[in-house]
């Protein structure tokens, strides 16, 4: 038998219509979409209806989509874009980033960008007022996540928002983990520039986008002949953004519905592990989070031994064992957990496909193996 899949903040199963849709569109749409012929204008044409249909997702226009290879690149092409067209500045994010923005934050302090990097509280939220304290002369962008992929903890991003609006700023939100399981609507969250990868929506590796608000200028990574207007050269993969488009489509049409049912789980299975391991800790807000993420601590064992002793079930850890020494995420140590606690830290991450069998089953396989750990069974 397959493990029973906890895993959906690290990845998403294709849904199955989105890899017909994909198959019918690889051997039907071949054509080059900038080709003049028919079977280039018909690939056009539905990129173009694609672009229209993830705007409609996201509430922007179909001009201010710029289809990407995934939330990794739109992250680089939304920061670097910026910093590059501005030439020089400063940016304002926080410490618990995904790698894909403080990588490229790193990268431009190289080359003389000024980066600040904020605190956040103990559940893993930015304070709206230390951004704004934050602000110089010559901020030039502010990027802080939407949600956190580790504890799922969603940040204030229309405060943060209004603040930016006020002087000038635009803001970035990476939005690759909350597309699709709460409500995105960039001109709600006052985001200028967001992020959404298809792997986490239920679309395939491979594929994703940027939003860029009309107006904001963005220099492009990749240089070449003028795809996505300028902003992302390389011909396009039809497939691949017809299928990102579709997906798009299906976790917003029933949006409210699966958030519930997604929180029905992830609540189920807290509920049923606290009842049977003291001290369990959870790690990140208990409300103001994804409905799905579960970050946990479990006494006494590393998350990694757990995961390891329940072969039966698919998550992640939150720490990493290094020459036997057990190193926090860097998300849990910038929230300031205790070692003892995010030593044993599991996130278990629940997605649409899961049922309350497999929730109740990943439980009982959980608790069994923290207990014989612990020498209880």
């Amino acid at each position: 038998m397959r493990p029973i899949y906890l895993d959906y903040n690290a990845t998403t199963p294709v849904h199955p219509q989105v890899a017909a849709f994909m198959n019918r569109v690889l051997f039907t749409l071949f054509g080059n979409p900038s080709s003049a012929h028919a079977e280039g204008r018909e690939a056009h044409d539905l990129i173009e209806e694609a672009r229209a249909e993830a705007a409609r997702a996201l509430g922007a226009r179909p001009r201010e989509i710029i289809f990407t290879s995934g939330g990794s690149e739109a992250n680089n092409l939304a920061i670097k874009g910026v910093a590059w067209n501005r030439g020089r500045g400063h940016i304002i994010s926080q410490k618990t980033e995904h790698p894909s923005v403080l990588e490229p934050l790193r990268f431009l302090e190289k080359h003389g960008f000024r980066v600040t990097l904020l605190p956040v509280d103990p559940a893993g939220r930015v304070d709206p007022a230390a951004v704004e304290k934050a602000i110089t002369a010559d901020t030039i962008l502010i990027t802080i996540q939407h949600a956190n992929n580790e504890t799922g903890t969603l940040q204030p991003i229309e405060e943060i928002g209004a603040v930016a609006r006020q002087r000038g700023i635009p803001v970035h939100a990476d939005a690759a983990q909350s597309v699709g399981k709460v409500p995105v609507e960039v001109g709600r969250l006052g985001a200028d520039l967001l992020t959404a990868a298809g792997h986490k929506l239920y679309a395939p590796k491979g594929a994703g986008l940027l939003y860029a608000r009309d107006g904001v200028a963005l220099e492009p990574l990749i240089h070449g002949a003028g795809h996505e207007r300028g902003r992302r050269a390389g011909t396009e993969a039809t497939h691949q953004i017809a299928g990102l488009a579709l997906a798009l489509r299906l976790v917003t049409e029933d949006l409210e519905t699966a958030a519930e049912r997604l929180q029905a789980g992830r609540d189920r299975l807290h509920r049923r592990l606290e009842a049977e391991i003291p001290g369990l800790v959870l790690h990140g807000y208990a409300a103001r989070r994804l409905p799905n993420t579960l970050n946990l601590g479990f006494p006494e064992v590393t998350g990694a031994e757990l995961l390891e002793a329940t072969p039966e079930v698919a998550a992640s850890t939150g720490s990493a064992c290094h020459s036997g020494e057990v190193r926090l995420s860097p998300v849990l140590e910038a929230m300031g957990v205790a070692p003892e606690s995010g030593r044993g830290a599991v996130r278990l991450s629940v997605g649409r496909p899961s049922s309350m069998e497999e929730v109740d089953r990943a439980a009982d396989l959980l608790i069994a193996s923290w207990k014989r750990l612990r020498g209880l069974l």
